[in-house]
Formats: C-alpha cells, sequence, structure tokens
C-alpha cells in the first residue's frame, strides 16, 4: 500500500507506542502453564482494532493464556489468504544484567528498550499498525489478511498455536503466513528464515545408590555419573551436515574464496568458526550442526544424601532430514559405555520445516525489501529455534521469518540481543519493518 512520508511517521510512532505498552504488560513465559499472562496483551491489542467492523476472537487456551484472531476478508475466496502472526509472550530476564528496566519500555536515544523488544513484539505491533490502517483505509485485496497474536510460543507453542490450529483452522485457515525473524543485513545480502531446526528435546534419567554423604568413597553418586553424561554431551562434535541452504548462507556472508571454500567443507569448517565474533559463530555453527545443550539438572535430598537419582533435560535441535532415531543414535555415541545408565525421555520430537521460494509470497518480499535494499540480495535462511511457523508449515501453508533491521543494528548485535540482557530496538528498524508489511500486502495479489 502506498503511503506518504507524513502517513509513515504517523504510523512508526504507532507501532512505537503500541511496542512499548506490549513491553510493559510483562507477558513473561516461563515454560509453566500458569505464566504467560497473554490476555493482558490479548485485551490491548483488542482495543487497538475494535471499531474496524472485524469479528475478533479471543480463545483462551490456559488462565490467562489468550491469542487474538481477526480476518480481513478479500474480494475472491478462491485467492490466496495471508496471515500476519507475532506471539505476545516473552522469555524471562535476569534484571541484574540489564541497564535499563526490562519491562519498562522505555526509548532511549531512537531505541526502544525491553524484553520483547526484537522477539517478538516489534513485529507483533507494526503487524497490527499495518493492519489497522488497510482496514481503515477501506481498501480491499484479492485474498483474506489474518492479524494472529499468539500465545506460548516461547514455549513450544503448545497452548499456543499448535492447539489453535489443531481446533480453529476455520478461523486461522491461510496459504501464506510472516511471523519471525528475518531481513538481517549480511554482506551483500539479506538473510530470510525459510527453515527451521527441529526439536529433539530429551530427558536423561541417571540412577545410583543412595547412602549417606559422610562416606562417599566407593559409592555409586548418580549425581557424579550425570556430571559426566553433561561433559561428554558438551564435548560431543556430531559433524557438520552442509546443504543447498548453507550454501548459500555461505555464500551470502562473503568471506572471500579461501574462506568460503573452508566454510563448504566439514573438515575445516571449525577454524573459520574460531575466528569469528561470539554470536556470529555460535550461529553459524548451529545452522551446520545438529545441536546438544545439557541446560536442566535435577537431583538430590539432602546436603548428607549421596543421591540415587538425577535428571537432565538436553535441548537438541537437528538439522533438515534428521529423524527421532538419530537423536538417539547421537547420544548414544556421545555417552558411550553410560548409554547404558541412562533411561531417556522425548520431551518434545518435531522434525526440521521448510518452506520453498518459488511462490508469489517470496517475490512479493524480494520486490518489497528491494525499495530500501536496492543493493542486496535477499537469501533464504535456516533459524536454529523454534517459531511457530511450523505448525503452519504441517497444514501445508508456506511460512517465512521476515521483517527488516536497519543498518544500525548488525547481525551480531541482533543475535546477542535475542534471550539477552539489554534486548532493544531502535525505531528505524519499526519504520522499515511497517513499510516492508505494507509494500508486501501490495505485491502480494499485484
Amino acid at each position: 500500500m502506498v503511503v506518504t512520508e507524513a502517513d509513515l511517521d504517523r504510523l512508526t510512532n504507532e507501532t512505537l507506542e503500541l511496542l512499548q505498552a506490549l513491553i510493559r504488560n510483562e507477558c513473561v513465559n516461563d515454560g509453566s502453564y500458569e505464566s504467560g499472562h497473554e490476555d493482558r496483551s490479548a485485551r490491548l491489542l483488542e482495543n487497538e482494532l475494535e471499531g474496524l467492523g472485524l469479528d475478533i476472537e479471543r480463545y483462551e487456551t490456559g488462565p490467562g493464556r489468550s491469542s487474538l484472531v481477526t480476518r480481513y476478508h478479500g474480494t475472491d475466496p478462491t485467492a490466496p489468504a495471508l496471515c500476519l502472526m507475532g506471539h505476545t509472550d516473552v522469555v524471562p530476564v535476569t534484571p541484574e544484567g540489564w541497564d535499563r528496566d526490562p519491562f519498562g519500555g522505555e526509548l532511549i536515544h531512537g531505541e526502544v528498550w525491553g524484553r520483547g523488544a526484537v522477539d517478538m513484539l516489534n513485529l507483533t505491533s507494526s503487524m497490527a499498525v499495518v493492519f489497522r490502517h488497510i482496514v481503515k483505509s477501506g481498501k480491499r485485496y484479492p485474498g483474506d489478511i489474518i492479524y494472529f497474536a499468539v500465545a506460548d510460543e516461547e514455549a513450544g507453542g503448545i497452548h499456543g498455536a499448535k492447539q489453535l490450529l489443531d481446533e480453529q483452522w476455520d478461523h486461522l485457515k491461510c496459504d501464506y503466513v510472516l511471523t519471525e525473524f528475518g531481513g538481517i543485513p549480511v554482506s551483500t545480502s539479506l538473510l530470510l528464515t525459510t527453515a527451521e531446526k527441529g526439536v529433539g528435546w530429551r530427558r536423561l534419567h541417571v540412577e545410583g545408590t543412595p547412602g549417606h554423604g559422610s562416606m562417599p568413597y566407593m559409592t555409586d553418586n548418580a549425581l557424579v555419573t550425570a556430571a559426566e553424561i553433561v561433559r561428554r554431551i558438551a564435548a560431543y562434535d556430531p559433524g557438520a551436515r552442509l546443504d543447498s541452504l548453507w550454501e548459500q548462507r555461505v555464500r551470502a556472508m562473503n568471506l572471500g574464496p579461501e574462506l568460503s571454500e573452508k566454510l563448504l567443507d566439514p573438515g575445516s569448517i571449525h577454524e573459520v568458526l574460531a575466528l569469528m565474533p561470539p554470536a556470529l559463530a555460535r550461529n553459524t555453527h548451529s545452522c551446520s550442526h545438529t545441536t546438544f545443550s545439557p541446560n536442566v539438572i535435577h537431583g538430590g535430598v539432602k546436603t548428607n544424601v549421596i543421591p540415587d537419582r538425577v535428571s537432565i533435560d538436553v535441548d537438541v535441535r537437528t538439522l533438515p532430514g534428521e529423524t527421532s532415531a538419530d537423536v538417539d543414535a547421537h547420544l548414544k555415541t556421545a555417552l558411550g559405555d553410560l548409554y547404558e545408565r541412562v533411561r531417556t525421555e522425548i520431551l518434545q520430537d518435531e522434525p526440521a520445516t521448510a518452506s520453498p521460494t518459488d511462490n508469489p509470497l517470496w517475490s512479493a518480499l524480494e520486490k518489497a525489501m528491494a525499495r530500501p535494499y536496492p543493493e542486496l540480495t535477499l537469501v533464504p535462511s535456516l533459524v536454529t529455534g523454534g517459531t511457530d511457523s511450523r505448525f503452519f508449515r504441517q497444514k501445508g501453508a508456506i511460512a517465512f521469518g521476515a521483517g527488516l533491521l536497519s543498518p544500525q543494528v548488525s547481525a551480531e548485535d541482533f543475535l546477542m540481543r535475542f534471550h539477552g540482557h539489554n534486548e532493544r530496538i531502535d525505531v528505524e528498524s519499526l519504520r522499515l519493518t511497517t513499510q516492508l508489511w505494507l509494500d508486501v500486502v501490495e505485491l502480494l495479489w499485484d
């Protein structure tokens, strides 16, 4: 949709104010059923969209766990429908690590500070503002436009998108989805998410023999065994698996022929990773390897009692093509002789998902992103974490992670702010992203 500079200024300011309000709602999802409180933001967004003459539905999947859906009907029932999806929950914070109030939503030197500023309340707010603007303008497009503000994404979407797509597909049915995250300038390219890694979360149960803590000699201490299991998992290298998506990413980084060839060689990739800034190295490694991160351990009952039971939660992220059996095979290799000491429980098991790029939505994104960045090439990319895109892909929809960052935000800065201290987004990125949604809607059905 073509807008004047004055209109874009107004819409950017509306996005800014809505982002601040969403941050201040403090919808922190710690993974428990009782957390999240996304109803605060669902009600806020409902108030923002009232008076448009549309049906607005709020679905509660648990106490205070509300998601919002509304649809602006197009002129052609056979035309593809587009869903603008943003989640309203955020991850917990450690306030002591922040320079500002993580839920203050303060505007400091052209940046909005707060948990969720990049993940992903900036997109959730800009999508709502653009959706409202389109409906108020009265302009209709061939296909439907759906706005979906969803709960529980940060805990895997079980009480959000997964449940709602299973139960309310008639209200959410669409062909295309735009959500987090993409539009990251890297050298001469813009990375846009077309695929995401799979999840193979495992809980490893380790058993020992209880005894008195004053006599540890020759005891079967489950915690000591668990410590060695954690060490082996942390040291395990599953090897790089490099595909065409990886090759496109490497070419986009524009590191020169020597480093690029090393990144395309499983035997030498670690030489280049060691030279990269930490945030970029972590992301690059995760895009080329199945990863294993032991993140939670429970065990022991008392300081003077040798523990007989310990559990370890391992965050496993699989590359496209890997299965649940592959995850277990990796763990068996990593643990060696200790594998027989472990009982493995599957916490979550979902394969990697991807969307093709030979479609009108990709073409619209290419044209829209070329307007502010004519010198950059749009490149498909794999995201290492999970998003709600996978649930739509399982329904047959094409889903991309989009948005636009300003040149002020480097890829390294952006990645460090995800789930990190001092999360913030600059107003220029809000402006670029707001314009992006307007342009994509205009170009999609062109």
